[in-house]
């Protein structure tokens, strides 16, 4: 039997986690946006710096869904090919 192996790269890249880390990142990201900067975007007063945090804050969601999801996979995956 040969002998098949996951790797990060691969899972990476696979659509149903991306799909997903996407989908939490615009949820999260957009409500520590508001948290963060809301009363400077209701006032018209958010600054480019502002708008900066805000889009970076939707790389932490992203970051730990896809890593949360990609150890899942990996720990399925040894579970089922243990012998």
């Amino acid at each position: 039997m040969p002998q098949v192996k996951l790797t990060t790269r691969g899972l990476l890249f696979r659509p149903d986690i991306r799909n997903r880390s996407i989908k939490v990142a615009l949820v999260v990201g957009t409500l520590l946006g508001l948290i963060n900067h809301g009363d400077n975007i209701l006032m018209g007063t958010i600054t480019l710096a502002g708008i900066l945090k805000i889009l970076i804050s939707y790389f932490v969601p992203y970051s730990v869904s896809t890593w949360s999801a990609i150890q899942t996979a990996k720990d399925d995956f040894q579970k089922q090919h243990i012998y």
